[in-house]
């Protein structure tokens, strides 16, 4: 397989809990469950959703660059529901380099229940079987203690700090950079 065959069927992915599954326009309500949340958005870094339409346009944009090959965006759903709770993936691919950039966010109500590990754990396998990818790359709101703890146990190095490098609800904060290779993957 590759990083070509991932866009051309979208692959879906189960654990023990969950179905993670392409996200479709129906499913802009519970997208905007989850980033219209102020505290999620402040940790993911971008502002919270206004409107339904707001998660609207995310999902058609997040459909652009699947089909531009840019990026894979699972919807995180408990097995036997239909409603997102979450969402992770792949972008920021460099297909030379086998390389990408992971991001996920999880509704409010289910976090610390292990639930993005379990899906994390799952794409991250799928990047570096199916996907033949050697390096995934993580960066981080530097406030953002949950997730720099779930990225260092799922065994991904700190590789650096920017300093202030972006500003965001009127402040600047700090980007730490994370990966982890291939063969440092213990699924």
């Amino acid at each position: 397989m590759g990083v070509p065959e991932m866009f051309a069927r979208f692959p879906t992915l189960e654990t023990s809990r969950l179905l993670l599954r392409q996200i479709l326009p129906g499913d802009a309500e519970a997208l905007f469950a989850t980033f219209s949340d102020a505290t999620v958005m402040e940790l993911y870094g971008d502002p919270a959703h206004q409107s339904v339409e707001d998660s609207r346009d995310l999902i058609r944009r997040q459909e652009e660059w699947y089909t531009r090959r840019e990026g894979v965006r699972w919807g995180v759903t408990l097995k036997g529901e239909r409603a997102i709770i979450g969402s992770c993936g792949f972008f920021l691919f460099d297909e030379d380099f086998r390389r990408a950039e992971i991001g996920y966010e999880l509704a409010r109500a289910y976090w610390r229940q292990g639930i993005m590990r379990e899906a994390a754990q799952a794409i991250i396998s799928y990047g570096f079987g199916e996907a033949r990818l050697h390096r995934i790359e993580a960066v981080v709101n530097g406030g953002n203690e949950p997730s720099k703890a779930l990225l260092r146990s799922l065994g991904f190095a700190h590789e650096g700090t920017l300093r202030q490098r972006y500003y965001f609800a009127d402040r600047y904060w700090d980007e730490q950079y994370f990966g982890l290779l291939r063969d440092e993957w213990r699924a």
